[in-house]
């Protein structure tokens, strides 16, 4: 996909999916979302992040651009 999503997120937002990520059961696709979204905060690419998630390169796609979307209503 030529489309590439920038994700920045706050301290709040990163705290919150760290703590997703560190205790408690959640199902394992929140899980890799958080994942992704924490990675691709980070400034990894694309192929780093399924590579270390264990997903699919367009996996790493959706969670990126639902965020954006979700950031563009908030405002």
């Amino acid at each position: 996909m030529n489309v590439r999503y920038r994700v920045e997120l706050n301290q709040a937002e990163r705290s919150k999916l760290t703590a997703l990520l560190s205790g408690g059961k959640h199902a394992a696709r929140k899980l890799k979302r958080a994942q992704i979204l924490l990675a691709a905060d980070a400034g990894a690419s694309d192929e780093i992040i399924a590579t270390s998630v264990g997903v699919g390169g367009s996996t790493v796609y959706g969670p990126r651009a639902a965020l954006l979307k979700a950031t563009w209503r908030r405002r």
